[in-house]
């Protein structure tokens, strides 16, 4: 695959819905019914039709699009007032995030009720959203909507995040993760004005933000290596990435247990940046500097791993358990070339939809006990079994076990690593995805089948239907992913040797 391929002119399939603004679209229209909806019935039941509307639009994506064909499909452009554009389309990468946003969100619809989080419909409003934002980003072509669109939607999920927290040190920690946030975007928009300025300098004054646009010229020398590090290091605060991490253990002990964490944590945005925009923009920067970025990831996987086994409080042990395992997925996708990319991608969605599960699970528990401490926990196996099932199966999700996702992609990925860096990288990566199975193991052992500390435990309501829904749902997607994955890699296949083409580094097939 040339380099011109795999940026081709966007090619658009027929039809007379613009389907990628009705998905950035509708769920901000139901948000803003829903603040005018009284009744938690009546917004519920709104709020499910958008959600369910906005999965079935991106099962659409999935059935018209060609998969073989590397080039973005189903454009759309509006030029109201250049440099500032909205132009939209979509590939396999984007198409396999738009539906885990669509799981992810519909599931979060079916959680805001049983959780009695009040007033309902604000909530569910916040949350369609933050939706909305989210589709705007797996769309967009255009750098700058991509970081002016990624500056709404954190504001949203930090909304979610304070309003609705579980803990009196909720505002320190809000005022944390905002910290932290701000300072990632600042690099973002920096990184992003300095490859419009490139542009410009090369092309007669013309400033332009859009992907396809920037990739027809090359990036100044003198300009690279600032350029990659502001657009890296800005992603990597909210993927979050070792050592960017700091807001997430504060951030996920005091703010709300589920409901925003999954939505920064589930749905990997600083990934997709990087497959998006940084690698196709910047192969030269990203050759240069990957040896590096491997190294502090290689670090991050044990840092996370061993104060992950320390943590005596649930939210704090996955708070690390992210940190850990997104230092393998940066190990892999940084290995470059084709499997290397198909086995991140996947293994990310992968993570994404188990850590979501976790933190649903975690919510669950919360709701009935009061608390995440893990030595006050104990023996609710026996009371939620379909709960302590679907918090077991996503942690075997994340670790990779067969059945699962996470197992085909951690073999692409890591001999994709093996490949590129040799062995010693390779078995850290394989030796922290072991330390991940220690401490997630340890977890629900401790939660769902060890003793309960207490002489007279309190009683454990039994699993609701939505909550019953919601777990036999993770259970179901999370396996029959992992034992029928081909057509997900097959959706990502020619995007990703597209991009390894930028690299030399693309696959042949017979």
């Amino acid at each position: 695959m040339t380099e011109a391929q795999s940026l081709a002119p966007l090619a658009t399939l027929p039809g007379d819905l613009p389907v990628l603004a009705v998905l950035q679209t509708l769920p901000l229209a139901a948000g803003l019914l829903l603040l005018r909806i009284k009744g938690d019935r009546s917004a519920l039941a709104l709020a499910l039709t958008a959600a369910l509307a906005e999965l079935a639009l991106g099962a659409l994506l999935y059935l018209r699009l060609d998969h073989t064909n590397p080039a973005f499909q189903f454009s759309e452009r509006w030029s109201p007032l250049p440099p500032f554009n909205y132009h939209a389309g979509v590939d396999g990468i984007s198409v396999l995030f738009i539906l885990l946003t669509g799981l992810v969100c519909l599931l979060l619809v079916v959680y805001v009720p049983s959780r009695g989080l009040r007033p309902t419909p604000l909530v569910l409003a916040v949350l369609l959203a933050v939706e909305s934002t989210l589709m705007s980003l797996f769309t967009t072509l255009d750098l700058l909507w991509f970081t002016l669109v990624s500056t709404l939607e954190l504001g949203l999920t930090g909304y979610l995040l304070g309003r609705w927290a579980t803990s009196p040190a909720g505002d320190p920690a809000l005022a944390r993760f905002y910290q932290f946030m701000v300072t990632g975007l600042a690099l973002l928009l920096m990184g992003t004005l300095m490859l419009g300025w490139n542009h410009a300098d090369q092309r007669d004054g013309v400033w332009t933000f859009d992907l396809t646009e920037l990739a027809a010229v090359t990036v100044n020398p003198a300009l690279s290596s600032v350029v990659f590090y502001l657009l890296f290091y800005g992603l990597a605060i909210r993927t979050p990435l070792f050592p960017f991490h700091g807001w997430l253990p504060q951030v996920a002990e005091h703010g709300n247990v589920a409901l925003a964490p999954a939505l920064l944590l589930g749905l990997k945005v600083g990934i997709y940046g990087l497959l998006r925009f940084v690698f196709p923009l910047m192969p030269e920067a990203v050759l240069e500097w990957n040896a590096y970025v491997v190294a502090f990831a290689t670090a991050g996987i044990f840092y996370a791993a061993i104060l992950a086994l320390l943590q005596v409080n649930l939210r704090r042990l996955l708070a690390f358990a992210v940190v850990s395992h997104t230092s393998i997925l940066v190990i892999g996708l940084f290995s470059l070339g084709t499997s290397a990319f198909q086995g991140s991608l996947i293994l990310s969605v992968d993570f994404g939809l188990a850590i979501t599960g976790l933190l649903l699970m975690t919510g669950f528990l919360y709701r009935r006990t009061r608390t995440t401490l893990l030595p006050r926990l104990g023996g609710l196996f026996d009371r939620i079994p379909l709960i302590g099932i679907a918090f077991f199966v996503a942690g075997l999700s994340i670790v990779g076990m067969p059945g699962t996702p996470g197992f085909d992609a951690a073999h692409l990925m890591l001999e994709a690593a093996i490949e590129r860096f040799g062995g010693l990288v390779t078995v850290a990566a394989a030796l922290g995805n072991v330390a991940a199975a220690a401490f997630l193991l340890w977890a629900f052992q401790r939660a769902f089948l060890a003793p309960p500390r207490e002489r007279t435990p309190r009683p454990i309501a039994p699993a609701s239907t939505a909550e019953r829904l919601i777990a036999g749902t993770l259970i179901l997607v999370l396996l029959g992913a992992g034992f029928y994955s081909e057509p997900w890699l097959e959706l990502v296949d020619a995007p990703l040797e597209a991009l390894s083409g930028r690299f030399g580094l693309g696959q042949a097939h017979p």
